[in-house]
């Protein structure tokens, strides 16, 4: 998605979060969605960005809007795919808190990770394999007990340009009539639901490229995915 035409010219970073791909891991790290944005706020820092768009989907699109809080005028546009928003979390982030952290370290994080891969779903297993399954189990308890206030509320408070991109086949959701009512930008991505970075890598491309194309605080010089 990120090498696709339609954001030709972009400086692009693609971050693990803590706990997953080639980042480290931690045990003694709190792997909550306010650690991960307090974490990508660091690296932004450190990094020197003046201004920059943040992009994050699913539970990175929670982190994304908590990073944006404590990044205020750095961040320009916020675009958001199928974020999280409410406490509760989804099916997989349920299944894997309904278990102690201790069961899901020793049994259920691979029970999952096969599971996934036999019902199709390889590159979420693929993904799964390559994260410390305590990491996995924290942010999932994360999602599930949400935030005060909330995602929600947080976006909503947010002075930036936003928008919050769905898949066709995640449609219909009350939020893409009720975000609009609320200042928030809707774009949908066609042939995909959920994950429809692999599903449909172009036509979110697309997606984000129209949402960068909005008006926000003055032009950003990188991106955050």
């Amino acid at each position: 998605m990120a090498a696709d035409p339609a954001l030709a010219g972009r400086r692009m970073l693609l971050v693990d979060l803590l706990g997953s791909g080639f980042s480290d891991r931690p045990s003694n790290f709190g792997y909550t969605v306010d650690c991960h944005a307090q974490t990508i706020a660091q690296l932004v820092r450190h990094l020197a960005c003046e201004s920059l768009d943040l992009f994050g989907h699913s539970m990175g699109g929670a982190v994304a809007i908590a990073a944006a809080g404590l990044l205020g005028d750095h961040v320009q546009h916020l675009v958001l795919s199928e974020p999280n928003l409410d406490p509760g979390g989804g099916f997989f982030s349920r299944r894997i808190a309904e278990m102690a952290e201790a069961d899901y370290v020793t049994r259920g994080h691979q029970d999952l990770v096969r599971a996934s891969g036999a019902e199709g779903s390889d590159i979420w297993a693929a993904s799964l394999s390559v994260s410390a399954p305590y990491a996995v189990h924290r942010a999932a308890a994360s999602l599930v007990v949400g935030s005060r206030p909330s995602w929600r509320e947080q976006l909503y408070a947010l002075p930036i340009s936003k928008t919050v991109i769905f898949g066709a086949a995640s449609l219909p959701d009350p939020d893409a009539e009720r975000l609009p009512q609320d200042g928030i930008n809707v774009e949908v991505v066609p042939d995909a639901g959920h994950s429809m970075a692999w599903e449909n890598p172009a036509g979110l491309a697309q997606a984000i490229q129209r949402a960068l194309k909005r008006r926000g605080r003055r032009s950003s010089n990188i991106d955050l995915l």
